[in-house]
């Protein structure tokens, strides 16, 4: 028997890197896959490989900082499916290395408007049809920039941080409703996100991937599980799929925030 055999799964940022490793490794689990980003060929291409290996997928258009643009996203899941099982919260945006004397508020607001407001308004709208369900799987897709200074450009640790302590609230606000909600901190992943970064020589990520030759030397695993956050090491650009497996073991496990 399949790990997600007919529920049904939101991925936001679906389309590409992390998000799009997910779809595929959640569809070959069995899961409905509701597809979600903003560019439509990039998106109905990942539904037809899905299909075409077998799987079942839709494709939502949306955009993740409009509450209306999400409130559809839902009404098209449970139109299609009749119910919402997971919840991958995975759209985020990187943001620059701007400090506090540099930073314009426009991208201040755009990397939280994204990577933190995001997940809470989607959060909101799923929760109540996962608890009328009897329960369900939420996993928020922070970052090793949550858990100290350093690892990325103020707004976005910022943001990651919130990520984070979202998270733990909402976990022990609806785990004994039976919504299970975790995080997952990748490190580096090989994405379009990660090529954009190392195009920024003194980019605080850039700069660390130096010590990946350290991790590979002592053999450090990729990644651990320490109360309910899923965290992989720092220095070590990963493939896509190694993310995409540790969200599957997330939306499986109840971990204690």
């Amino acid at each position: 028997m399949m790990k997600l055999e007919n529920k049904v799964a939101i991925i936001t940022g679906s389309t590409r890197g992390i998000g799009r490793a997910t779809a595929k490794l959640f569809a070959a689990e069995g899961a409905k896959v509701v597809v979600v980003g903003t560019n439509a060929e990039l998106g109905d291409s990942c539904v037809a490989e899905i299909k075409a290996d077998g799987g079942e997928a839709i494709f939502c258009k949306t955009d993740v900082t409009s509450e209306e643009s999400l409130a559809a996203l839902v009404k098209a899941a449970l139109d299609t499916y009749g119910r919402i099982d997971i919840l991958v919260n995975n759209a985020g945006v990187g943001g620059s290395t701007a400090n506090m004397n540099d930073i314009t508020m426009d991208e201040w607001n755009k990397v939280l408007a994204t990577n933190l407001t995001a997940p809470f308004m989607l959060c909101k709208k799923v929760i109540p049809v996962m608890e009328e369900q009897g329960g369900g799987a939420i996993v928020n897709i922070a970052s090793m920039a949550s858990t100290g200074a350093g690892r990325g450009g103020l707004a976005y640790t910022s943001a990651k941080h919130g990520l984070l302590g979202l998270t733990r609230q909402m976990s022990m606000d609806h785990g004994r409703t039976g919504v299970r909600i975790n995080a997952v901190l990748p490190g580096p992943i090989e994405t379009d996100m990660i090529a954009r970064v190392l195009a920024i020589p003194q980019h605080p990520v850039c700069m660390k991937i130096r010590v990946s030759l350290w991790f590979r030397m002592f053999k450090v695993p990729p990644y651990t599980l320490t109360s309910g956050i899923m965290i992989a090491w720092n220095g070590m650009i990963m493939d896509a799929t190694i993310s995409a497996k540790m969200i599957l073991e997330n939306t499986l496990t109840l971990r204690t925030m």
